[in-house]
Parts: structure tokens; sequence; C-alpha cells
């Protein structure tokens, strides 16, 4: 039989270090479903795994797009799918490994099947051109607070996907996505990392300091004609171009990275508890954390 094995958490949790002692031991690849990790132009800022910490493992989906062509879920979802075909011809496992819960859920369930209209998309995106995203943060808290307390609402993408949602069918997308269970694609095993609050808030704020001494700063600066799109619309990215727009200090700049990176990690979380058979894992040695999995996938 041929099975995925999942190993989601969030930001800092230590996914990439156990997914490649996984991989080795079952000598399969690893494609990744981090939302940002696709992208060649990005690296200290999505902490993307160097050559070395992936230790000749095969990796897909990484450094795989320019950031010019930003991936959607969708599109994700068919690419890695056509991956994961090729790769069962000659693996018995595969390893999908990341934080962002919608990329995952693209690939393993598939995208939603929720009605799509242009012409109210196009409405969304001009009241975002006209009256900024704190307008259609208050619309979504008024119309789905469920979703709005799990969703990242400082990407408008989503914002303006489930106002296009309420607006054509007259239901909150929170409801409307809990009626659109899934079964999995394929025999799936998916485990969770979970750190107590306190030291995955800790991993968290030394990460960010480190990405500062990797060089961060200087990787915006490469980016910034870049600035108006979305995968630099994120945490690590914006607040650095604060600061290079002279608005915040680079003080100011590391304690908001911080601090939103804390705030993903807490909403990451919300997604993956309702993730049905998840087996959360406590983090200890990673031979103890191999063993864990490998009796239930075993």
């Amino acid at each position: 039989m041929k099975e995925i094995i999942v190993i989601a958490g969030p930001t800092a949790s230590g996914k990439t270090s156990l997914a490649v002692a996984l991989a080795k031991r079952l000598k399969c690849s690893v494609i990744s479903a981090d939302s940002r990790q696709f992208y060649k132009e990005l690296a200290i800022g999505t902490a993307k795994p160097t050559p070395e910490e992936m230790e000749d493992v095969p990796h897909y989906f990484i450094d795989s797009h320019s950031i010019e062509h930003p991936l959607s879920a969708g599109q994700f979802e068919k690419q890695a799918l056509e991956k994961v075909e090729e790769l069962f011809k000659t693996e018995d496992y595969i390893i999908v490994v990341g934080g962002s819960g919608m990329f995952i859920n693209a690939l393993i369930y598939g995208t939603d099947q929720l009605p799509h209209d242009p012409k109210v998309r196009d409405f969304w995106n001009q009241e975002l051109e006209n009256k900024g995203i704190e307008f259609l943060q208050e619309k979504l808290k008024a119309i789905d607070l469920p979703y709005y307390n799990e969703a990242d609402i400082k990407n408008p993408v989503r914002l303006i996907r489930a106002l296009e949602i309420q607006q054509i069918t007259g239901e909150p997308f929170s409801k409307l996505r809990q009626q659109d269970i899934k079964k999995p694609r394929y025999s799936t095993h998916y485990f969770v990392i979970n750190h107590p609050r306190e030291k995955l808030y800790d991993r968290i704020n030394k990460r960010v300091e480190i990405m500062i001494e990797n060089g961060l700063v200087q990787e915006v600066k490469l980016n910034q004609k870049y600035s108006n799109l979305q995968p630099l619309n994120t945490v690590g990215y914006k607040e650095v171009f604060e600061y290079l727009n002279g608005e915040i200090s680079m003080e100011r700049a590391i304690e908001l990275i911080q601090q939103n990176t804390r705030r993903y990690a807490k909403r990451q979380l919300t997604w993956f508890r309702k993730i049905d058979n998840a087996h959360w894992i406590t983090p200890t040695t990673t031979d103890e954390m191999l063993k864990t999995i490998l009796s239930t996938v075993e």
C-alpha cells in the first residue's frame, strides 16, 4: 500500500529535521507544503531548509517557483498530485511536511468546491484598493466571526475568498467548510509536533534573532521591487519593509516579527486541531519521535 505521512506543526517546531530523519529511515522523498518556501527569491525569512539540512533527501516544492508567479493552493494541488503519482511508482511512502494547513489539505483532500464569481471577487478587490485591508477585516468579523478568529486576516486573498463565498451563498465560509468534509485521497498518517506554548514561543524568538543575523534585511532589500506581491506581505518581510521605509526602528521590527510569528503559530495550531485523526507528538529526541511515528505507520 502506498501511504502519505504528514509532518505538520507550527513554525519553528522542528518539522524539517524530523521529516528528513523519517525520510532517510523509509528511503523516500519529501514534498514541502510550506506556502513561502516554493519561491527561489525567499530563503532566510521563510526558514527554508539548507542543502545541509536536507541531507541528500530529495525535496520537492522548495525553490521550485518564482515569486513573480505566486502559487495558489489549487495550482499546488495539481502539480503536487502529479509529483505524488510519479514518486509512488518507485516509493511506498511520501512525506509531506509544512505548516501551511491549506496547502497540506489541498494535496490530501483537494481544494474546496465552493462557488466562485469573478464579478463578486472584483468587487471585493476594489473595496480592498479603495478602503484598505482593515475594512475587509471588519466586514469578515461582522459576518463570520469563527473564520475571522482562525484565518490569517492580514492575507487579503483569504479575506476576499471568505467574503466572496458569503455573498454568493448567503452562508458563512466557516459553516460551509465544515459541511465539505472529504476523505483523504491516499492512505494518510497525520502527525503534528506540539511543543508547550512557552517553549514554542522561545524557539520562535530565537529563530527570528538568527534570521536577522543571517541577513534577513539584505534579503528583503533584494526583493523590494516585489513588495506589492502577496508572498512578501507576510510575517518577517512586511515588518522589515516598514523598517526600510523609515516607519519603525530595527528593534521594533524584530519585536513585531517575533510577536506576529507567535500569533501565526497560534493560528496554525487552531487549524491543525480540526484535523480528524491527527496524532499529536510531544517533542523529545528525534529517535523517540521516529519510534512513535513508525509504530503508528507500520
